[in-house]
């Protein structure tokens, strides 16, 4: 197996050419993984949300990381790592330019609001629960690939 590290501009593509990662963020030390889907644009990973633990965990600290894998032939893969900040696009004047833009960036793709609309909570969760749209400054990459 030969490893080998990921320029930028090849870290850049694997974010673009994927939909799902898994996002890390912590709170008064304790780390906090979920797997979560973005659309990638502008140096920022676009994302969408029902409230929940991650958000208020993303609130209380914006340091956030993102894991990006791929698989490639044979036992291969690629993996990107993105070191980034939180911010939250709120549905208020001042945020409107950036909110829109993140709803045109992810109703790009098939499907875009369905995993971050559903909970998986009994009963069903209210359908007007605020819904939230935030990004991820791409503030670090780094990335490699594993090939045989």
């Amino acid at each position: 197996m030969l490893i080998r590290t990921l320029s930028a501009l090849e870290c850049t593509k694997l974010l673009a050419a994927n939909r799902s990662g898994h996002l890390a963020c912590a709170k008064d030390g304790q780390p906090y993984v979920v797997c979560f889907n973005y659309a990638y644009a502008d140096n920022h990973l676009y994302a969408f949300s029902l409230p929940g633990k991650k958000i208020d965990w993303m609130r209380a600290n914006p340091l956030v990381c993102a894991q990006i894998d791929e698989h490639t032939q044979g036992r291969g893969w690629r993996s990107v790592i993105v070191d980034g900040r939180y911010e939250e696009l709120p549905d208020k004047i001042g945020h409107r330019v950036q909110r829109d833009h993140a709803w045109s960036v992810l109703s790009k793709h098939t499907d875009w609001w369905e995993p971050g609309a559903l909970k998986p909570v009994m009963p069903p969760v209210s359908d007007n629960l605020p819904h939230v749209f935030f990004r991820i400054l791409v503030e670090q990459v780094s990335g490699r690939e594993a090939s045989e």
